[in-house]
């Protein structure tokens, strides 16, 4: 099924600092006038620029993500197969799938079982035998915002006698600016977006920051959602513009309606994927042509993406409350 594109998600943000940050620079420079940490840079629109990494974006919505899920559910996998698997626990090696992959190579199902069998997050994320349905763009500075940096002083505190144990050392921090930013989410469920919607909305909050000395100050920015599209690349609208047509079968749906993957495959199939379904909920919004007249969208402009996100939310929610 996942070699096939059945929607997909794009939303463009924006990350302004509310406070200092700092990503390091992976090694320290020879010259001796520059700070002992430095801010990671890049080519980007004609010049050296800072940069926030999409690595580095990722690897914190991922983290924070995994925290929601083991709120709520096991990182431990279960006995029974039918039951849920949430995270995984990073701090041990889970040989499950990889042994499973080895023993049922050559059937032919193989991939969906595969996907099944994964937590929730690492559906979204990926592992080593699934690929990742999420991806996130290098974050870079909005020429009409000019970033400000600065250098900032510290040391290294000796817990016992309370005296320097490392230092003085100097570092680099963004103080200003705006770093614009897309994820992309194909083949998602409206639970996937739900999930990616609540981890964008506690980063906003201050709950987790990114980059260096988070438990020091830094790294708190706020997020501002500017426009959402989901696509349903292998779907027309009617001439009447009233309703969604899958193209190649007879399923068609209202044309406000926000589609998650398990509506696009027949029962059997979502069932061997383990998606939900039914799995769509009504939006305000109304669908519209791709470009070149194939395709169908929907569109959330600045100030409405949170609509997008309260609906994926829901099925969130409601995937939580069937869960066994």
């Amino acid at each position: 099924m996942h070699k096939r594109f059945v929607n997909h998600c794009t939303i463009e943000l924006t990350l302004i600092p509310d406070g200092p940050i700092l990503i390091k620079s992976g090694k320290e420079g020879a010259d001796p006038t520059k700070p002992d940490m430095e801010f990671v840079e890049t080519y980007h629109a004609g010049g050296r620029s800072i940069y926030l990494p999409g690595s580095s974006l990722k690897g914190a919505i991922r983290a924070h993500a995994e925290r929601i899920v083991r709120t709520l559910g096991s990182e431990e996998r279960p006995p029974e197969i039918t039951t849920k698997l949430w995270a995984n626990n990073p701090l041990v090696k889970d040989t499950y799938l990889e042994k499973f992959k080895e023993q049922n190579q050559n059937k032919p199902d193989i991939g969906a079982s595969l996907y099944k069998l994964s937590s929730f997050t690492d559906q979204i994320f990926g592992n080593t035998s699934i690929a990742s349905r999420f991806r996130i763009e290098d974050a870079y500075p909005d020429k009409s915002k000019p970033y400000k940096i600065e250098e900032r002083n510290g040391v290294a505190i000796d817990r016992v006698f309370g005296s320097v144990a490392v230092g003085p050392f100097n570092y680099q921090v963004c103080t200003a600016g705006e770093f614009n930013t897309k994820i992309h989410l194909k083949n998602f469920t409206l639970a996937q977006l739900g999930l990616i919607g609540l981890v964008l909305r506690d980063l906003n909050d201050g709950w987790f920051g990114l980059g260096f000395a988070k438990s020091r100050g830094l790294g708190t920015v706020q997020v501002k959602l500017n426009s959402a599209v989901v696509q349903y690349p292998g779907c027309v609208l009617s001439e009447d513009k009233q309703q969604i047509i899958a193209l190649g079968s007879q399923k068609q749906w209202n044309h406000t309606y926000l589609l998650g993957a398990g509506e696009f495959l027949e029962t059997e199939e979502a069932k061997s994927y383990g998606f939900p379904k039914p799995d769509y909920q009504d939006t305000p919004v109304a669908a519209q042509s791709m470009e070149l007249g194939f395709g169908v969208q929907l569109t959330w402009r600045d100030g409405t993406v949170q609509d997008l996100f309260e609906r994926g939310v829901r099925s969130w929610s409601k995937l939580l409350v069937g869960a066994k």
